[in-house]
């Protein structure tokens, strides 16, 4: 007499998945439905959600993820039992179960959940005698590179790299180079590449002096990258402690603000091509002697140059 054998149903499947941290994610998981269902989350073998008897269970929710998940509740019924995840944190990382019960057998779905914390911004500063380059709140840990314009031997480049973690997991990278010769002969670029390898964030700066005679034209220079995308070209003024914005013009919606239109120009088909110089119509030296500084920005670029304009009074002879 053959005994009846009852069979259980079992798939294993797995799902790679990279979240953005701080905002929501949605990790995948289907079944066939048929009929009630039991589902479990689990990360490793901390419970992360649960739902059965038709509705969700908090119970024995780790509180690392309490107020932060959810289920698709309305279309469980249709196989759906991807969860969200709110919020995303770097400790969120790592592999995840999802677990599906039926009378028709069990499901085993694994999400291999990675984080990254994108790169929002490369500072780039000249203080004194050095460059220092910084970004911040990146994961996974990024790398950064440095570069000059006119090409240099990078050896030359002393170069003091320091990479900091904070509660939160994300890096701050930060390096600090030492000025080539004149501070006026290069420009200094430097790169932030993510961990994965899927941004290259780029800014770079220049310093330099610049002299005029007043009721002369004055030129003041500002090459930069050719930008690839739209992009927004501002010119700042500091003639003591607090900066005036004097012009601003943005690729995308055309825009042209001049609050020095009697004062300066700028020849905007210019700008395309990297060329952002501005040029001052009737110069004094009381008034606009000062720190200007020209910035590009564009798509994982910020591109700047730093001018120190002296106009001078011309001297006027002597009759004897």
């Amino acid at each position: 007499m053959t005994k009846a054998c009852k069979y259980i149903l079992v798939h294993i499947l797995e799902t790679l998945v990279t979240c953005v941290f701080h905002e929501d994610c949605i990790l995948p998981c289907s079944f066939l439905p048929t009929g009630a269902v039991v589902i479990h989350w689990y990360k490793q073998q901390i419970p992360v959600h649960s739902f059965y008897y038709r509705q969700d269970q908090f119970g024995l929710q780790n509180k690392h993820f309490s107020g932060r998940t959810s289920l698709f509740n309305p279309q469980i019924a249709q196989g759906n039992a991807s969860l969200v995840l709110r919020k995303v944190k770097v400790q969120d990382r790592g592999r995840y179960k999802c677990y599906t019960s039926t009378r028709k057998g069990n499901q085993e779905t694994f999400v291999n959940l990675s984080v990254k914390a994108l790169i929002q911004m490369v500072k780039v500063d000249i203080i004194e005698e050095e460059v220092i380059c910084q970004a911040q709140n990146i994961y996974p840990l990024p790398q950064l590179y440095w570069s000059t314009e006119p090409p240099t031997d990078l050896n030359n480049l002393y170069n003091h790299t320091r990479k900091t973690a904070d509660s939160k997991g994300l890096f701050t990278i930060e390096s600090t180079i030492t000025i080539l010769g004149n501070i006026s002969q290069h420009v200094y670029f430097c790169s932030v590449v993510s961990g994965d390898r899927s941004q290259v964030w780029t800014a770079s700066v220049k310093q330099q002096d610049k002299f005029g005679e007043e009721g002369n034209k004055l030129f003041i220079p500002c090459m930069l990258p050719q930008p690839q995308h739209n992009f927004t070209l501002t010119w700042t003024f500091i003639k003591t402690t607090e900066p005036i914005i004097i012009f601003t013009y943005d690729s995308r919606s055309q825009r042209i603000t001049n609050s020095w239109e009697k004062k300066a120009k700028l020849d905007i088909q210019q700008a395309y091509t990297g060329n952002g110089s501005l040029t001052l119509l009737h110069p004094e030296s009381s008034v606009h002697t000062g720190f200007y500084t020209c910035t590009l920005s564009s798509f994982q670029m910020k591109h700047q140059v730093h001018t120190w304009v002296n106009i001078t009074v011309p001297r006027t002879g002597t009759i004897i």
